[in-house]
């Protein structure tokens, strides 16, 4: 167990830290799921829903500093390739 104020207030912020931080991993697997799901049935509309779901998403976890910028394009990127591979040729 911590000995000081100053170690016991580390322990809290840790713990909050942690958990607001398994949260969004949670979600960026969530969301990249999707995607791929629906890529994965051949629904293209689906698909490209969700994909533009993540792609608001991942912007604006790149605002609150969750996501590296590159990251977070990397990944959009990624995916909009997938949805992409699936789009119907008219």
């Amino acid at each position: 167990m911590a000995n000081t104020k100053s170690a016991q207030k580390r322990i809290r912020q840790t713990a909050k830290r942690t958990e607001r931080n398994r949260y969004y991993r949670t979600r960026i697997k969530t969301i990249t799921k999707n995607v791929e799901k629906a890529v994965e049935e051949g629904n293209y509309e689906q698909a490209l829903n969700y994909w533009k779901v993540a792609n608001k998403k991942f912007q604006s976890y790149i605002n609150k500093g969750i996501l590296k910028k590159n990251t977070a394009r990397r990944k959009i990127s990624r995916l909009h390739h997938l949805v992409k591979s699936i789009e119907p040729k008219s």
